[in-house]
């Protein structure tokens, strides 16, 4: 097999990295497209970081003026020490909307990313043009879910090896031959900074404390009130929830279309980019 890189999927793209100083905290992004096209952000899951969007920055750039960003606490942004619940997310998105003088963009989101647009969507909807729920929406997870989930953080972030952070990102994906060296590499710095370790558990208090999911899900009363186009998207492997779950939240949701990946798990848009670009930009474009 070719070897393949973040570089690989990067070959061809235009793109700069910087870093933006939303509200205080320095927030990395990677930026590609024009600036006089509507605006689009991608926002990553818990623990994440821009690189799950390095398939996805070209294609839609072609069509938006696109941004990956590292949310507060993760990647390679400020971490400081200060709760991570949905609300200090949309804190910082606004912050960062403010900063890059973005008055209206769409918002795409993958597992907790998808929590943060739908809380930004209900509290700053004059701000938002369409969101995507990308196998996640700020739904309870089953105890056996969380547990997991936070045991394989942890045990990436307290002992960051390349296995360790290795089977953190197989988790991720239907198929573990989708995670490539460079991927673990990129994760592995990240997880081996010092104050990635300490904020680590304050990131998962969302899900851990007795009650993080009551102060950070949603409910159908929450969803019968978005105001803008949503695409519920999910796969037949999302090892958080099955499709049927996303499929209610769509239900409940005003203007939705719900769609669903095959052969994936909970990073469709790394797994099967072109499936994904597809379905995402007929949604975004409204075709």
């Amino acid at each position: 097999m070719a070897h393949e890189s973040v570089w690989t999927d990067l070959r061809g793209v235009a793109f700069s990295q910087r870093w933006v100083d939303a509200g205080g905290v320095r927030t990395r992004v990677l930026e590609a497209g024009s600036a006089d096209k509507p605006a689009l952000i991608f926002i990553h899951g818990t623990g994440g970081h821009a690189e799950a969007y390095v398939r996805n920055l070209g294609p839609h750039a072609e069509h938006f003026h696109t941004y990956a960003i590292d949310m507060v606490g993760h990647g390679f942004t400020d971490k400081p020490d200060q709760s991570y619940d949905f609300a200090d997310y949309v804190d910082h998105l606004l912050a960062f909307l403010d900063a890059e003088g973005i008055e209206k963009t769409s918002i795409s989101g993958e597992s907790m990313g998808a929590g943060i647009a739908a809380w930004f969507a209900l509290t700053h909807p004059g701000r938002v043009d369409k969101i995507v729920l990308n196998t996640g929406a700020a739904l309870r997870l089953a105890d056996d879910v969380v547990q997991r989930f936070a045991r394989l953080s942890m045990d990436a972030v307290r002992n960051a090896t390349p296995d360790s952070v290795r089977k953190r990102l197989e988790w991720l994906v239907h198929d573990p031959a989708d995670v490539y060296d460079d991927l673990v590499a990129t994760r592995l710095a990240i997880y081996r900074d010092p104050e990635y370790v300490a904020r680590m558990t304050n990131i998962l208090k969302r899900h851990t404390d007795p009650d993080g999911q009551d102060r950070n899900c949603l409910e159908q009363h929450h969803w019968e009130k978005i105001p803008c186009p949503v695409l519920v998207l999910w796969t037949d492997h999302d090892p958080s929830a099955p499709p049927e779950q996303g499929r209610q939240v769509a239900d409940w949701i005003p203007d939705s279309r719900f769609a669903l990946m095959t052969d994936a798990g909970h990073w469709p848009q790394f797994e099967d980019p072109e499936t994904f670009n597809r379905i995402h930009l007929d949604f975004l474009l409204g075709r």
